[in-house]
């Protein structure tokens, strides 16, 4: 079960983090961190499939795809040191159009893309928490996937770098992805 690690008084840093044993899994957002859980089979199932559509369509494309666990560190706006970022966080997966923010520790800074499949016990952060953390630090689109209900959110970044309320999809639609001329996600294959 995913949750916060023991109460303590200090926020933990991109740098902490860095020293955590690799076996375990954690995200650290605003200084605080939380453990993740494996995810479920059908989890799994729709982050595959909707790996392979956008793999498949950015094949020798400038942009990039990355699956969990890939670090996605959030820095402050003055500085980009391992020891003053207080967020890094584990998305499903990433799209990431600016190679300079990629490296061998993950990404820094925000990516084009983030998409988040929901658990029982990740769906509040991923919905509240998560959803605020990628407004602020300017993601272009906020994908909330709610297997067991085969439904999709997107959240977009307006020009006033806000996200308004959420596109929705269901099982039977297909999206025609913002930014990618002639990506389109089949919904049906996603959710099987």
């Amino acid at each position: 079960m995913e949750g916060v690690a023991k109460k303590t008084d200090k926020y933990f840093t991109y740098a902490d983090y860095l020293t955590w044993p690799d076996e375990e899994r954690w995200e650290i957002i605003e200084g605080i961190p939380f453990s993740m859980s494996a995810p479920s089979d059908i989890h799994q199932k729709v982050l595959r499939e909707l790996l392979i559509e956008f793999g498949v369509y950015l094949r020798g494309k400038t942009c990039q795809i990355f699956s969990s666990p890939f670090d996605i560190s959030l820095p402050q706006a003055q500085s980009d040191e391992d020891d003053n970022i207080y967020t890094v966080v584990q998305p499903d997966l990433v799209v990431i159009c600016d190679n300079n923010k990629i490296s061998r520790k993950g990404c820094k800074g925000a990516p084009d893309i983030v998409i988040e499949i929901l658990s029982p016990s990740t769906a509040s952060k991923d919905c509240i928490r998560k959803r605020e953390l990628y407004e602020k630090h300017k993601v272009k689109q906020y994908w909330i996937i709610e297997p067991e209900e085969k439904e999709v959110f997107i959240f977009k970044l307006t020009k006033d770098f806000i996200y308004r309320n959420p596109e929705k999809y269901k099982k039977d639609d297909r999206i025609k992805v913002e930014g990618f001329e002639g990506l389109e996600i089949d919904l049906n294959l996603v959710f099987g």
